[in-house]
């Protein structure tokens, strides 16, 4: 099987690999490119773990394949915070203790980020229905919710 060149973004920058035809774009973040945060919890699109933005609609990464990231923006849970400053999610969940193992927190977070980036003001109810397909073995989900809120909240007041 021959190998397809791929040009794209991720995380804002420029980024180029070999995929083969077939190769999930999970696969090809983890593996070719080194970034590791997402991960592979079912391999069908039913966890959340591998969540990514592909020009800011959330993916599951297990599900696209890496030859469709052609010219497209690419963001993972790596390009979130800025430098060692957090983004206020990251920072919340901390706060917040909205994590245990950390396998999931990745994929949250990404999926939260999108949510508050089409809806800065999300209710209870529009938080818990977005991250509805992130799933979580170690924790509930009432840490994680409220710790979106927070971040929601600090957000939309510039703090």
């Amino acid at each position: 099987m021959s190998l397809v060149h791929v040009t794209t973004k991720v995380n804002g920058d420029e980024a180029e690999f070999l995929c083969e035809p077939r190769e999930t774009l999970l696969d090809v973040l983890r593996d070719r490119l080194g970034l590791t945060g997402s991960k592979e919890g079912c391999g069908t699109g039913d966890c959340g773990a591998c969540s990514v933005t592909i020009d800011g609609r959330l993916v599951s990464s297990c599900l696209v394949l890496g030859v469709e990231a052609e010219g497209k923006e690419i963001a993972t849970i790596e390009g979130m915070a800025q430098g060692e400053a957090l983004h206020p999610l990251q920072r919340k969940f901390i706060e917040h203790a909205a994590l245990q193992c950390g396998f999931c927190t990745p994929g949250i977070l990404v999926a939260a980020k999108s949510l508050l980036e089409k809806d800065p003001d999300p209710s209870e109810e529009d938080i818990r229905y977005w991250l509805a397909g992130n799933l979580c073995r170690c924790t509930g989900y009432d840490k994680i919710v409220r710790a979106v809120q927070d971040a929601a909240k600090e957000m939309r007041e510039g703090v």
